[in-house]
């Protein structure tokens, strides 16, 4: 179900078992070859493919646009929430239904600086009502094998305007990627260090962080029917009810 196309009466008598499903997004700059809607464009896609494929299971909510983008904000266009404002906006969505009994809520995000953020909002959430079931992750989390397993060049993980999401890109929206300017960009540092903070100015020349010369549609499609198998499998499994249980 898509909550925007609902009446209010039709949201009313849904199952309050289905799972509320929040894409987030951002505007920001993909360097010179993809639009600054990328990462919203590629989460929607996926989670409406996932909501088509069971709608009787998820209640979808139109894509969190703005993103938690401060690190994007040296180049032109890309827009930023602040960090509690987006924090705010998530919870504000989920608290807004829960009073009406819905209990189960999913955050898929598609932009990697909302990540840490999308946590602290659902752990939030999590303390002030326990009895309801949260939980949220990247859509590409769900297709690390396979983009591990089609990507030519040696950064075999997605990351920024790169070879698998300009893959994505040309799957999902052609019309929007520049082929002409498709470039391979980014630095790293010397020696090799994990859990360093920059801004994306400071780690690229013109805004991607990858090769995507590499990208083409095919290994776009691969990528992208992974995360939404993956998503569907996650989700159903929220709706239908899991459990805890011990290791041995």
């Amino acid at each position: 179900m898509k909550l925007g196309e609902l009446t209010w009466q039709d949201a009313d008598s849904l199952s309050r078992d289905i799972v509320v499903l929040i894409p987030t997004g951002s505007l920001e700059q993909h360097g010179p070859h993809m639009p600054l809607l990328t990462d919203t464009l590629i989460v929607t896609a996926v989670a409406e493919a996932v909501e088509a494929r069971i709608a009787d299971k998820v209640l979808l909510t139109p894509t969190v646009w703005l993103g938690a983008s401060g690190h994007h904000l040296a180049f032109a266009g890309s827009l930023s929430a602040s960090m509690s404002s987006y924090v705010e906006t998530i919870q504000a969505i989920v608290q807004s239904l829960l009073p009406h009994g819905f209990h189960k809520f999913y955050v898929l995000n598609g932009h990697g600086g909302n990540t840490d953020l999308n946590s602290i909002a659902m752990r939030e959430l999590k303390q002030r009502n326990p009895t309801a079931t949260f939980g949220h992750s990247g859509y590409f989390a769900f297709c690390t094998d396979v983009v591990a397993a089609v990507l030519e060049g040696p950064q075999k993980e997605m990351r920024h305007a790169c070879e698998s999401e300009a893959s994505l890109g040309l799957h999902l929206f052609p019309q929007l990627v520049r082929r002409d300017k498709l470039r391979d960009d980014g630095l790293k540092t010397e020696p090799s260090l994990k859990g360093m903070v920059h801004f994306f100015d400071e780690m690229t020349v013109e805004g991607s962080l990858g090769f995507a010369t590499l990208a083409t549609a095919e290994k776009g499609a691969k990528i992208f029917s992974a995360a939404v198998d993956g998503v569907v499998t996650e989700l159903t499994a929220v709706a239908d009810g899991y459990v805890l249980k011990g290791y041995f």
